[in-house]
């Protein structure tokens, strides 16, 4: 950090990659023919922008604010869900919650779902303050935490399940659906087998941070069936690159993939169409 490496050599993301492919040669026959008789027979709501800041760090954009205009109007075009998340300083956030905004028409508003860092409690349900009126969906990025320099930056914690029930409740009683994010090791899913969270988000951030050492195919495939019982939805993302990568994660109980560095590579190279040819290579022409 920054950029788009990880640590131990990037070991995770390339596990990320790799095994995706691995998993799908060990899918049963039937389910293989299934996709090789359509490859791209997904509906676009299956994929969605996987939360990313920090394009001028990570991604060498000339601007944030003007990242974050692009990468909304081109999903929005090319009918791709959106995400967002958070940063340092904190107009990384306001920014992406002032480009749904104003993507949006009056009387049918963009929304988006809104992936906060596990700051304290004070400071998360402020950023659900600013950004209710865009948001479908909140989560807390657990996984974040290990990311050290901003940890030690901005005071991330390590969150409890206490901590987080507070803002599940919150989020309740506002009639908003609670994620949690960064679902990875064992830590993780006894935390979620406790809040039973509307979304369970698998992640390890794209293989960026310090966490253990795996893919997040071998983790969905591990404890896709049992972390399902603990909630509506499960979402994955890392790695998945290609429409055989998103049937494989569907196949092994993912309700939704992200993709961060697919999207991000493809507005760099063509700011209008990148995306848009992206998911038609994806999805084909299905848009239920």
């Amino acid at each position: 950090m920054p950029g788009m490496g990880g640590p131990n050599r990037s070991e995770n993301f390339i596990l990320n990659c790799r095994d995706w492919k691995k998993l799908y040669g060990e899918l049963p026959e039937n389910l293989r023919s299934q996709f090789e008789e359509n490859p791209t027979a997904f509906p676009r709501k299956t994929i969605r922008l996987a939360p990313m800041t920090g394009a001028v760090e990570n991604i060498g954009y000339s601007d944030e604010k003007q990242f974050y205009k692009d990468i909304v109007t081109s999903c929005m075009v090319a009918g791709v869900p959106l995400s967002l998340g958070d940063g340092c300083p904190d107009e990384k956030l306001l920014f992406g919650i002032e480009a749904v905004r104003n993507a949006g028409e009056k009387d049918n508003p963009l929304k988006a779902a809104v992936f906060i860092k596990p700051y304290s409690n004070k400071k998360i349900l402020e950023r659900i303050e600013w950004a209710e009126d865009i948001m479908e969906t909140c989560g807390i990025d657990i996984d974040s935490y290990n990311i050290v320099t901003m940890r030690n930056k901005v005071n991330l914690e390590k969150k409890t399940a206490s901590q987080l029930k507070e803002i599940q409740d919150r989020l309740s009683a506002r009639g908003l659906p609670f994620a949690v994010k960064g679902v990875f090791t064992k830590e993780d899913i006894d935390m979620v087998k406790e809040l039973k969270p509307d979304i369970i988000y698998i992640s390890n951030h794209g293989g960026r941070v310090e966490t253990v050492t795996g893919s997040v195919a071998e983790f969905l495939k591990a404890h896709g069936k049992e972390l399902s019982n603990y909630c509506q939805q499960l979402w994955v993302d890392g790695g998945i690159r290609d429409a055989q990568d998103v049937f494989t994660a569907k196949a092994l109980g993912a309700e939704c993939v992200l993709l961060g560095r697919p999207f991000a590579r493809a507005l760099c190279y063509d700011r209008q169409n990148g995306i848009k040819n992206l998911v038609k290579k994806l999805c084909g022409g299905s848009d239920a």
